[in-house]
C-alpha cells in the first residue's frame, strides 16, 4: 500500500546519513531547535568513536513511506544500567529507547513498537526513553518550555510528540527540570550571608580547575560526581573511557574560571562545571562548520560573550550531603562563578539542570538563588 509504514533496521552507510538527516528535515521550521553538529551525532551513534558503546549496544531503525523516510529510533541495552540496583530506575531486565522522530502518530506508534520489539527479543522486560543514548546524554522528552531555545547540551524537539508518544510510550518514570535564574543581579541576602560565612571559614578553598591538566582535574571531578550521585534515579558511573572522551570533547569550552573545585580542609569534596551557551552560535550553523562557520565558531570560543550560562553538572560528597557544610558549599561555588560570568563575561541569565523533578535538596538550591523552572522533560516507561 501507498501509505504502509515499514521499521527496518539502519544497514547502511546511507542509512547512517538518512537516520542523521531526517532530524533536520523534520525540525526544519522550528525556531527554537538548536541544530547540533551534524559530525557529533555521527560520533554519537558509532561505535568505536563514541565510548558508551563499551558497554552499549543499540539498534538503529528508520521509518519509511515508499521511499520516504518519515521516522527514526534506536532501542539500546546498556550493561552497566543493568547492573545497577531496581530501586534507582534501572537494573535488570531494562532496556531504552531514544534519538526519536516521527512525522506522525502512525510513524510514532510503530517506532515505539519496533524498539519494544527488539529489546523483548533481546531478553529485556521494560524500556525507558527517550534516553539518547545516555542519561548523561540527552534524557526525556520535553513536555513543557517550547517557547525558548534550549542552553548547550539540552534537547528540543516537537509539542506534538507528547500526544504522540503518551498512549504508547507508558507513564511516567521520571521528570526533570532546568532553572533559569538572572545572574547579573545580587543573590537573596541569606544566599550572600552564607556565602561570606564560608569565606571567613578557614577550612573551606573554592578553586578553579587547572585547564593545562585537564585531564587530570576531569578525574578528578568526576570522581566526586560519581560518588554524589551515585543514589540517584538513573544514575550510571562514568566509565574512564567516558571521562577521558567528555574531556576531549569539553575542553574547547573549558573556562578556568567557570568550573571550581571546593576543597574542605585541604580535600576536593565538590564541584560545578558551568560552560557558556554554546547554542547562541551553533543555532546560525545548521549543523555544519562549512564553509565559514568554523571561522564564527573559534572566534566565539576565543572570547565568548554569551547572554547565558549553563551549570550542567555539579556534585557535593555524599558524606556531606544533608549537612549545612553541602549548602554552604553549593552557594559558594554559585555564587563564585556567577561573579565571573557576569564581570568576565557578560552574561546575565544561567541554567542550573537538569535536575530530578523528586532532588529535593537541589530543587531548594535552585530556587534559593532565584531560580524559576522555565523546562520540564519526562523519561516515560512501559512493559515490553
Amino acid at each position: 500500500m501507498h501509505n504502509a509504514i515499514t521499521i527496518q533496521p539502519v544497514a547502511s552507510a546511507r542509512d547512517r546519513k538518512a537516520f542523521v538527516d531526517l532530524a533536520y528535515r523534520l525540525n526544519a521550521d522550528d525556531p527554537c531547535w538548536v541544530p547540533p553538529l551534524k559530525m557529533d551525532v555521527h560520533a554519537l551513534i558509532t561505535p568505536g568513536k563514541n565510548p558508551w558503546f563499551e558497554h552499549g549496544s543499540a539498534q538503529l531503525f528508520l521509518a519509511r513511506r515508499g521511499d520516504n523516510v518519515v521516522g527514526r529510533i534506536s532501542a539500546h541495552i546498556d550493561q552497566i544500567a543493568l547492573s545497577m540496583p531496581a530501586e534507582q530506575g534501572f537494573g535488570p531486565g531494562t532496556g531504552f529507547w531514544g534519538l526519536f522522530e516521527a512525522a506522525d502518530a502512525d510513524v510514532a506508534a510503530a517506532l515505539i513498537n519496533a524498539a519494544a520489539a527488539h529489546l523483548k527479543a533481546a531478553g529485556m522486560h521494560r524500556m525507558l526513553g527517550p534516553v539518547s543514548l545516555a542519561m548523561w546524554d540527552e534524557p526525556g522528552l520535553l513536555i513543557d518550555g517550547f517557547d525558548e531555545a534550549p542552553s548547550a547540551l539540552m534537547g528540543h524537539n516537537r509539542r506534538i510528540y507528547r500526544e504522540w508518544l503518551e498512549p504508547i510510550a507508558g507513564h511516567m518514570a521520571q521528570d526533570l527540570i532546568n532553572y533559569r535564574l538572572q545572574i547579573d543581579q545580587n543573590f537573596p541576602e541569606i544566599v550572600n550571608r552564607i556565602v561570606a560565612l564560608g569565606e571567613r571559614s578557614g577550612r573551606v578553598r573554592i578553586r578553579h580547575v587547572d585547564k593545562s591538566n585537564f585531564a587530570a582535574e576531569a578525574n578528578l571531578i568526576i570522581a566526586i560526581l560519581n560518588d554524589a550521585w551515585s543514589d540517584n534515579w538513573g544514575f550510571t558511573p562514568w566509565t574512564q573511557g567516558e571521562i577521558d572522551y567528555a574531556s576531549k570533547k569539553l575542553k574547547d569550552i573549558v573556562y578556568e574560571d567557570l568550573i571550581r573545585i571546593a576543597e574542605v580542609d585541604g580535600e576536593p569534596v565538590a564541584f560545578m562545571m558551568t560552560i557558556p551557551d554554546l547554542n547562541e552560535v551553533l543555532i546560525q550553523c545548521n549543523g555544519s562548520l562549512w564553509p565559514f562557520n568554523w571561522a564564527k565558531l573559534l572566534l566565539w570560543l576565543r572570547r565568548p560573550r554569551p547572554r547565558l550560562m549553563r551549570v550542567p553538572l555539579m556534585g557535593v560528597a555524599k558524606k556531606l550531603q544533608g549537612s549545612r557544610m553541602a549548602s554552604q558549599l553549593a552557594f559558594m561555588l554559585i555564587e563564585y562563578i556567577r561573579r565571573d560570568a557576569v564581570t568576565k563575561y557578560g552574561a546575565t541569565h544561567g541554567d542550573f539542570g537538569w535536575v530530578l523533578a523528586s532532588n529535593e535538596p537541589m530543587k531548594s538550591v535552585g530556587e534559593a538563588v532565584g531560580g524559576v523552572v522555565n523546562k520540564t522533560y519526562r523519561i516515560y516507561e512501559r512493559a515490553v
